[in-house]
């Protein structure tokens, strides 16, 4: 049982790790916005390991008893976003993840 949106990210943060992630950060927003307490991004190879990626995050979730809230962008497969409520993961192609630059925006605010 996970008591904590720290020790969620944990979790999640070895869930995408072990199936091979890149670049996987944590951004704590406690004290930046009310949406989530942490953001999680990382970069996938493709498309495909994209969705890949959140498919075994759903399913890991799943073995904890956290549904997913809502998830976006699987058609696509450039980024994906999954909102579990305190925490909210972005996975990203390299490239995507370059244009948006999200880490930039949520961490030196």
């Amino acid at each position: 049982m996970i008591k904590n949106s720290l020790n969620l990210c944990k979790f999640i943060k070895k869930s995408l790790s072990k199936n091979k992630a890149e670049e996987i950060i944590v951004i704590d927003l406690k004290e930046k916005t009310s949406i989530a307490d942490f953001m999680i991004i990382c970069t996938g190879t493709s498309n495909r390991h994209l969705v890949a990626l959140s498919n075994y995050l759903n399913e890991d979730l799943k073995k904890l008893h956290l549904n997913m809230l809502n998830i976006e962008g699987q058609k696509g497969g450039d980024w994906i976003v999954v909102d579990i409520g305190d925490v909210i993961i972005h996975l990203f192609r390299s490239e995507v993840r370059e244009y948006y630059n999200l880490e930039k925006m949520w961490a030196l605010n």
